[in-house]
């Protein structure tokens, strides 16, 4: 029965075609996306994605400078305990997940072969980025409709995408060799430790020349050790007393660093290459945390980091790949700037605070699908706070398998108004799409399913998307 509350497009024929397509740009829509749930066998077998619980410290992060996940979301006043809120270790996996990685360790099986849509896409954005002077929008564009996997395409154009390179091309070389000293030396300043810090300021107060009396080069004897150099320094000014509060966040960002992607062999294992990539996040983390102190670091930012970094590690050029690590950071950066409030506790309840951007979500459910909102959130008293609060936190890395997260991506930096606005038309869409199931469901049922997301074509998700760009009476939003 069609319930006027659901937009006619909803109610289309498309929705009762039983034809498949691999077309990665507006695909006819599959039949009862939601009544196959996981077990659509239209879609590869390879789309099977790890449960949430495998990465559950993420499902409510902490906040500020705590690094214990403590917060008041992670314990809902329910019933049944949410089963991604336990913490454990990832499980072995025997089903081949996408994100497992080639002989080399260095990439997973990103696609089984392009395309001849992806073919034409590719080559229109290689024409794009030989222009002297992209342009920006057309760009946005093709990226919108999924960046076919090879030739460093992707890499460039998020960072084209993001503002880390500019659209003129004869700029790149002096832009990039700019940042990536700037990060070289951030490094320099902020993962020193202590000792090589006084012994620097040793040196630059010329106080070396005084100890050539027997001292050794570069030390202090005791009574010129200021009590802000003292190792037991309880001085909030002291160096040392602030390397020993940063140690506990460290800590935390060594911990979730290894937890990153357990399955690819290029973040996890003991081979030289994956414990660099390792470092790599590690270094990246820990400068950002200390070059943001109001944010600091929060658990869950490693899982935002890895798609940028896989990314720009694996460029086929080996300039850019040998200098991943300062490039990912800059866009890190860019990347948390639309969703630092997010992170921000005392924001929480404030009109840019993450509160206020699920009930956005909410609203926007209840605009295009006011039947499945009043049984999600009336009914069934599903607080959207249970579920979307790590799928936005998270921009939806733990939804998703990692080849299916970097399309999504592709969606979400290409969007002139910025990611949230198609960050929060795609988790509407992830509800739609499975909208009967949940109608059957009770509270139990559905708080599962939506913390465990079914597997689903990506394409046709993205597609649902953006329809939600059109008002239900059919205007543009």
């Amino acid at each position: 029965m069609v319930k006027k509350q659901v937009p006619e497009w909803l109610n289309s024929s498309l929705w009762s075609s039983s034809t498949s397509s691999s077309s990665p740009l507006l695909p006819p829509p599959p039949s009862d996306t939601d009544d196959h749930g996981g077990d659509d066998d239209r879609l590869p077998p390879l789309s099977s994605k790890p449960a949430p619980s495998m990465h559950s410290y993420a499902t409510s992060p902490s906040y500020g400078s705590s690094t214990v996940v403590s917060d008041s979301r992670t314990k809902p006043p329910i019933p049944v305990s949410p089963p991604a809120i336990v913490r454990e270790e990832p499980p072995k996996r025997e089903v081949k997940d996408v994100r497992r990685d080639d002989d080399n360790g260095t990439s997973p099986n990103l696609s089984s072969g392009p395309s001849p849509e992806e073919i034409s896409r590719q080559a229109q954005l290689l024409a794009e980025l030989s222009r002297k002077v992209i342009n920006i929008g057309e760009l946005r564009k093709l990226a919108a409709q999924g960046i076919p996997d090879g030739a460093g395409i992707r890499s460039t154009v998020w960072k084209l995408l993001l503002g880390y390179l500019p659209s003129d091309r004869s700029l790149w070389a002096s832009e990039m060799a700019k940042k990536r000293s700037q990060y070289r030396h951030f490094k320099e300043d902020l993962l020193m430790n202590p000792s090589e810090i006084t012994r620097r300021l040793d040196k630059s107060s010329g106080l070396e020349n005084d100890e050539a009396k027997g001292e050794g080069k570069g030390l202090l004897s005791r009574s010129e050790i200021s009590d802000g150099e003292h190792p037991l320094s309880l001085r909030k000014a002291s160096i040392w007393n602030q390397f020993f509060q940063d140690t506990e966040i460290m800590e935390q960002i060594d911990r979730d660093v290894k937890r990153t992607h357990p399955d690819m062999n290029f973040f996890s294992g003991d081979s030289p290459f994956a414990k660099s990539n390792q470092d790599a996040l590690r270094n990246i983390l820990i400068v950002f945390a200390k070059l943001n102190p109001g944010i600091r670091y929060v658990q869950g930012m490693n899982e935002i980091l890895a798609p940028l970094y896989f990314m720009f590690r694996n460029d086929p050029d080996e300039d850019n790949a040998s200098s991943a690590e300062a490039d990912t950071f800059f866009c890190f950066v860019e990347v948390l700037s639309g969703f630092r409030d997010h992170f921000c506790q005392q924001l929480d309840n404030s009109v840019v605070g993450i509160r206020s951007t699920i009930t956005r979500l909410s609203q926007l459910l209840k605009e295009h699908d006011e039947e499945l909102w009043r049984h999600l959130e009336i009914t069934t008293k599903v607080n959207p706070q249970f579920y979307a609060f790590r799928w936005i936190t998270l921009l939806l890395t733990q939804e998703f398998n990692f080849a299916d997260s970097l399309h999504i991506w592709d969606a979400l930096l290409s969007d002139p108004e910025g990611p949230l606005e198609t960050l929060l038309r795609v988790c509407c869409a992830m509800l739609i799409l499975i909208r009967r199931r949940l109608l059957a469901g009770d509270f139990t049922a559905n708080l599962k399913l939506l913390q465990n997301y079914p597997p689903t074509n990506i394409s046709h998700l993205l597609y649902v998307a953006n329809k939600l760009h059109v008002h239900p009476s059919g205007q543009s939003l």
